[in-house]
């Protein structure tokens, strides 16, 4: 009797199984939400990618990419939970850590800062010397905003010496041209853009070249999602890190991904994008440690220069703000 009960239970767990197996049977997916830093273009096309290759969901992932209003408001969602995962500038992220954003960054897209900022050189502006008193143009969110205090220091101006006017991502080149503004922010992705609308009128300055090169965008986790489903972390991240190497390598089927998935952008200018987006993601550690690896000495040096330019009201070592353990090192990014 006891031996029929047993076998009875085994075939039960056998149904039980192959049930769970059947076609149309699926398992229940872990969701992620992902708010981007600003509205999708060449840089995002990774996670569009991976989105269409079906890589997120045969992890158990069923994402939402979700179009963000700069890096101090995704760094803010995700750091309140109201979004899992985000894309923010990592100075933006430390500084919002530092008001109490529960937040860790788990992958650098950019390990060169993409900040510049544009003008008309007949405007008469020949740098930084000449912004006092000028009008900058950028969205209130804008990582470069958020930041200006620090720049302004650097090149020796006062930060009040300059107003600020809010600009769309899509009105910075419009409103350059009609001369209501002066001066624009704007990342390196879109510099060919400005190259083709201004000539030789256009003037440039990356922050880089004035010695400001913190971190850019970066992959950061809610620290609670962090905290209850680190495998899960792991599977998106090392999913997004595969994506980028792939389209390191071919970007076409990721563009193609991207715009299948967003509309209003042109193929040609996004792959213009793309060449300087590669730009920046390239530094000794990406090629050699790992593609989206940080730098612990690069970060303590972002992490400083927040410090002192801003302060924290919220002590926190810097080491709580990032992490390498869920990326693979075995994918690194290709030389120039």
């Amino acid at each position: 009797m006891a031996g029929r009960n047993t076998v009875g239970r085994g075939l039960a767990c056998v149904a039980v199984a192959a049930a769970l197996l059947a076609p149309g049977v699926a398992a229940a997916k872990d969701k992620i939400n992902l708010v981007l830093n600003w509205v999708p273009t060449a840089d995002h096309s990774p996670y569009y990618y991976a989105r269409e290759q079906g890589w997120y969901e045969q992890a158990g992932i069923e994402l939402t990419i979700e179009s963000g209003k700069g890096s101090g408001v995704s760094a803010q969602r995700v750091g309140a939970g109201t979004s899992d995962m985000g894309i923010a500038d990592m100075a933006t992220a430390l500084l919002a850590k530092g008001k109490g954003a529960n937040l860790v960054a788990v992958m650098a897209v950019y390990a060169n800062s993409p900040q510049g900022f544009y003008w008309l050189k007949s405007s008469g502006i020949t740098g930084p010397k000449d912004f006092p008193g000028r009008k900058i143009g950028n969205p209130p969110g804008d990582a470069s905003r958020v930041m200006w205090p620090a720049f302004a220091k650097q090149v020796g101006i006062d930060p009040n010496s300059v107003s600020f006017v809010n600009v769309s991502p899509q009105a910075k080149v419009p409103s350059l041209k009609s001369k209501a503004i002066d001066i624009t922010s704007d990342f390196y992705n879109e510099h060919d853009l400005k190259v083709r609308e201004f000539g030789d009128d256009l003037g440039f300055l990356p922050w880089r070249s004035m010695g400001i090169n913190p971190y850019g965008n970066a992959i950061i986790v809610n620290g609670d999602v962090l905290a209850k489903k680190p495998e899960l972390v792991k599977a998106f991240t090392q999913i997004s890190q595969k994506a980028f190497a792939a389209c390191v390598k071919d970007v076409g089927p990721c563009l193609k991904a991207l715009l299948a998935s967003v509309s209003g952008l042109d193929e040609p200018n996004q792959r213009d994008q793309w060449t300087r987006i590669k730009e920046l993601m390239r530094d000794p550690t990406t090629t050699t440690t790992g593609l989206g690896m940080f730098d612990a000495a690069r970060m303590k040096a972002d992490f400083e220069m927040v410090k002192t330019y801003f302060g924290l009201e919220q002590p926190f070592e810097v080491e709580t703000a990032y992490t390498n353990r869920f990326l693979d090192p075995s994918i690194t990014m290709t030389a120039p």
